[in-house]
């Protein structure tokens, strides 16, 4: 099939939503279908104010004629920015159908930077943008209801994944001589990275990311490294180092970081709110708590091999083939499918 991904997200940008496009795109053309991606890339753009990584596209004309172009069989939206919208609204007018997904608490976000914002507001522009859609594809089974109960419709469940080919722990590690506890993410309000900041913990503390707060952050807390982004074999090495994962977030719908955290054998120290409480496995690969501080320590003396073990059994490949089955052709029929795990068909 001739699949076509909408997303804003995407390189130079790091965080979940890019990774999980680039895991989609990896594993369909690895299932034999051929895919294209829409993304600011193709088209020109400015930064987006207070966060310049982001791209804002504004030639949004010309995503009519690409879509058409491709001429796909089958559309997803990944994302609610100027491209997404500008897809939605040329589809739409067309009748043709689509796929979106929701991997971020927009409204939160949105709420955290301006707090007078109602929430309401938020997910009232958040509801539009998912309405039409096919399927409105979430994370987690907590997410589906979570987001139903806010007024979405044909909100279904499609699981993330982790690359256990790069994410794996080291056979010979050896504990460093004092505890190592790693931020990993954007350095942005959302975040609530200050949580981790403040907290008064044995050995060291380390960030790995950036975003629109790290000059802050960094003036106000000399005790933390900041390693800026790391990828690939570097990341990977910085979760193997680290003693626990800190994720103090309070509004991410997942937290993939968790996930690579855990394949590479470390444990997760997190609030017990919704993404943690879906990840982990509490006593087993995170300790989940109000008490930020008291869950950093008790992970301390949780099994790293049991952490590696769980990640183990949840691959991009499997995530692919749900998200599969949750596609459409755009003349409004059902793809054809076995159960989710099973392999493509044309319909």
């Amino acid at each position: 099939m001739r699949v076509l991904i909408v997303s804003d997200a995407w390189t130079p940008q790091v965080n979940g939503v890019v990774t999980s496009v680039q895991a989609l795109i990896a594993e369909l053309r690895g299932l034999g279908h051929q895919v294209k991606l829409l993304s600011p890339d193709n088209f020109r753009s400015i930064a987006c104010p207070t966060y310049p990584e982001i791209s804002l596209v504004w030639n949004l004309w010309q995503v009519g004629k690409a879509i058409r172009d491709f001429a796909p069989d089958m559309v997803h939206l990944a994302t609610e920015g100027p491209l997404g919208w500008a897809a939605r609204r040329w589809l739409q007018k067309r009748q043709l159908a689509f796929t979106t997904a929701i991997h971020t608490r927009f409204p939160e976000y949105l709420s955290a930077r301006w707090p007078w914002l109602p929430l309401s507001w938020g997910y009232a522009w958040l509801r539009a943008f998912h309405r039409p859609s096919q399927a409105v594809l979430v994370s987690t089974e907590r997410m589906r209801t979570e987001f139903a109960s806010w007024g979405f419709i044909n909100v279904q469940l499609w699981h993330k994944g982790v690359d256990t080919r790069l994410f794996y722990p080291c056979p010979q590690r050896e504990a460093p001589a004092q505890p190592i506890f790693l931020y990993v993410g954007r350095l942005s309000a959302e975040k609530n990275i200050q949580a981790f900041l403040d907290l008064q913990l044995p050995g060291e503390l380390r960030v790995v990311g950036d975003g629109p707060l790290r000059s802050t952050l960094q003036a106000a807390y000399p005790q933390a490294s900041f390693l800026g982004y790391l990828h690939g074999q570097a990341l990977a090495q910085a979760y193997r180092a680290a003693s626990v994962l800190v994720f103090p977030s309070l509004t991410d719908t997942y937290g993939l970081v968790m996930l690579e955290a855990l394949a590479c054998g470390t444990p997760v120290a997190a609030f017990p709110v919704a993404g943690p409480l879906d990840v982990l496995q509490e006593g087993l690969t995170g300790v989940l708590a109000t008490d930020l501080q008291r869950a950093c320590l008790a992970a301390l003396q949780l099994d790293r091999d049991d952490c590696a073990e769980q990640a183990k059994r949840q691959s991009w490949r499997a995530s692919a083939q749900v998200f599969l089955a949750h596609q459409c052709l755009l003349d409004g029929q059902q793809c054809v499918l076995p159960e989710a795990a099973g392999t493509a068909s044309a319909g």
